[in-house]
């Protein structure tokens, strides 16, 4: 596995607007480098929902199309909406790359404008094909806004606020889609003697947010291009061929834009069958679908929102394989649910919610909907922080490429499978199960996944986990982490305060201890004997890491050489100057606190986790982090100094 710390940006690449401390992403709502944005996004997804939700409903209620059946249109809308995704992201990702990315989304509002207007005379004269177009148009507005969305964020935000950040885009998005499609609806079944017609309502409206719209964008700030120097392909085959092989040149990038698209895969198994799901299976009407999507829209935005407070503000991708574990349990559990709902005549609003059966179908759908938005913002936020800044805006292209092509296999796999008979909790239960197993597949292809969760767990529920300092760990470039050595796990709980993830240089005894040896390993911890022992292996565990900070990235080291012995600081070994020797990079004092006398640690003669749960669950540990210090005043003697500093309880440092 190739690791590379959480993006250094780009040299061409503006400077960040330096973030002032606020107590949670709703407070980026007050602040111009986000907000405009935000609700730029936000009306242009609302937008693009009422108009496709109220011109299906105009050609299934209100008007017939012999080229367009009723039981047909919903699937022909979304395939012309999804088809500029595949013909133009490439394109798309390319301008996002070359030019000011405030520019480029006032451009794309002031195109939604004129699709509205061309959208307002296919209502009045109720022209499908009209219409139709200026659905294709609208999934051209999104394919050339979709790079620009995400590769705004990583200009303006740093790295504690790129997670909440996108849940608060992720959030507005679901919530958008939603009241998109419950305006739309409503709007185009007004009666005929309203002041105005439905499709007439619908047509205002539309307008009205593009021209909101456009006028919000105006304050979006400028946000300078990372690659002027590029030449557009404008051949969308090569070019998508070309940003396919780019993003795949960083396989741990690459494989989360895999697992994005299997969360759009998942998601539109859902999305595609709540009205029949709400007709056939549980026996209710139009109202009980549009309560379908409301639960799993609240669902997603909810999950999105708390990956901000689950991962402490930093991007925490060890939240992937909770909201993976989430996901396959409640879809399966959701099988099983449906599976027992009796049957009955149609059901209204009311009537359902008074089954009790129902409730847990909703609550199953209201689970796997929450893990979705948990597994799916890390994704993100890490695609956009390890993507070049050269390069973002088309690596998230190539996402959008891939986005759409699982949602069409989707489609078209969910319905292979309703016609060979599968009921539709049945077609759920088998998602449960490939869910389950492209998650393991993808965990053990990035361990980085894996190795995060564990740490997220350990320091979530085993221990209440208190970090100090953690602005002191670099954003960006080498440095050694040094750290004193009190247990077992203390490699597991750096990684869960460290947003990078880090290379540890380790005893190699350690490799021998059951479940830990095999979870070190699968970090590619380096294995180091006493030089008296084994010179060959001390040197070649040099060299190793050595090279752990010539790609830039972290390593982590514990200079007393062992685990204490009996809770005391231990006389840090000269490992760290040899390091230093061969390069010169800055060291990060760390100290451990209040772990001595846990499961994990040697205690009652020397012996470590030989009594569970000694100390409970939940008790306090902590990690106090002081400044890095430069290579020229670093020796043992005076990181052992350091650290012992943080380990006094009446220092502040680190703190």
């Amino acid at each position: 596995m190739t690791t590379k710390p959480l993006q250094s940006r780009h040299p061409q690449e503006e400077p960040r607007v330096s973030a002032q401390p606020h107590p949670n992403q709703f407070a980026l709502l007050r602040q111009r480098r986000f907000a405009p944005f935000f609700w730029t996004q936000f009306l242009g997804a609302a937008n693009d929902n009422v108009f496709k939700f109220a011109f299906t409903m105009l050609v299934t209620y209100r008007i017939e199309v012999a080229w367009l059946p009723p039981e047909l249109a919903g699937l022909v809308i979304g395939a012309v909406f999804i088809l500029p995704f595949l013909l133009f992201s490439a394109t798309s990702g390319q301008l996002a790359d070359k030019y000011d990315k405030a520019r480029l989304a006032q451009l794309v509002k002031s195109l939604e404008i004129a699709i509205m207007v061309a959208a307002m005379v296919g209502l009045h004269l109720q022209w499908p094909s009209l219409l139709l177009g200026c659905i294709f148009g609208l999934g051209l507005h999104s394919t050339l806004f979709g790079p620009v969305k995400y590769a705004y964020l990583p200009q303006h935000l740093d790295e504690r606020e790129i997670t909440g950040g996108n849940g608060m885009v992720e959030m507005g998005t679901f919530v958008a889609i939603l009241l998109g499609n419950v305006v739309g609806g409503v709007l185009i079944a007004l009666p005929d003697g309203w002041w105005l017609t439905g499709a007439e309502a619908v047509a205002w409206t539309a307008l009205t947010l593009a021209v909101i719209g456009r006028a919000v964008a105006q304050r979006i700030p400028p946000t300078p291009s990372t690659s002027p120097n590029l030449v557009i392909n404008w051949n969308p085959v090569t070019e998508t061929w070309r940003n396919l092989r780019l993003a795949h040149g960083n396989l741990v990038v690459f494989r989360s834009l895999l697992g994005i698209s299997w969360m759009w895969f998942f998601g539109a198994v859902f999305l595609g069958q709540f009205p029949s799901f709400a007709k056939d299976v549980l026996h209710g009407d139009e109202h009980v679908a549009s309560l379908l999507l409301v639960v799993f829209s609240v669902g997603v935005g909810l999950g999105s929102l708390m990956c901000e407070t689950f991962s402490r503000r930093h991007v925490e991708i060890g939240l992937v394989p909770l909201g993976a574990i989430g996901m396959s349990v409640f879809a399966a559990d959701l099988w099983w649910a449906a599976s027992q709902v009796p049957a009955s005549d149609r059901l209204g609003l009311g009537a359902f919610l008074g089954v009790g059966a129902n409730w847990r179908v909703l609550a199953d759908l209201f689970a796997l909907s929450f893990s979705a938005g948990l597994y799916s913002v890390p994704m993100y936020a890490l695609i956009q922080l390890r993507s070049p800044a050269s390069h973002r805006a088309r690596i998230i292209a190539a996402n959008n490429i891939l986005n759409a092509i699982f949602m069409i296999v989707s489609a078209v796999g969910a319905g292979m499978l309703l016609k060979a008979g599968f009921s539709i909790p049945q077609v759920f239960g088998l998602l449960a199960l490939a869910n389950a197993l492209v998650a393991a597949y993808v965990f053990l292809l990035v361990p980085e996944y894996l190795l995060r969760f564990v740490a997220w767990v350990l320091s979530h529920f085993i221990y209440r986990f208190r970090v100090q300092g953690d602005e002191h760990i670099p954003a960006q470039g080498p440095a050694i982490l040094a750290c004193n050595h009190v247990s077992f796990i203390d490699a597991v709980l750096l990684m869960a305060a460290s947003p990078r993830p880090i290379r540890f240089l380790m005893d190699h005894r350690i490799f021998q201890v059951p479940v830990l040896g095999w979870l070190f390993r699968l970090a590619k911890a380096i294995p180091v004997a006493p030089r008296g022992e084994d010179p060959a292996a001390y040197e070649a565990a040099l060299a190793a890491a050595d090279q752990v900070l010539a790609e830039g990235d972290l390593l982590g080291i514990f200079p007393e050489g062992g685990i204490t012995r009996d809770g005391q600081l231990q006389p840090f070994k000269g490992g760290i100057a040899k390091i230093l020797e061969r390069r010169a990079v800055p060291v990060v004092p760390m100290a451990l606190t209040n772990l001595w006398g846990s499961f994990f640690s040697r205690v009652e003669g020397g012996t470590a986790m030989v009594k569970p749960l000694r100390r409970g669950l939940f008790n306090q540990v902590g990690l106090k982090i002081g400044p890095a210090m430069a290579a020229g005043e670093v020796t043992p003697q005076t990181v052992q100094t350091s650290v012992a500093r943080l380990l006094d309880p009446t220092s502040s440092m680190g703190a």
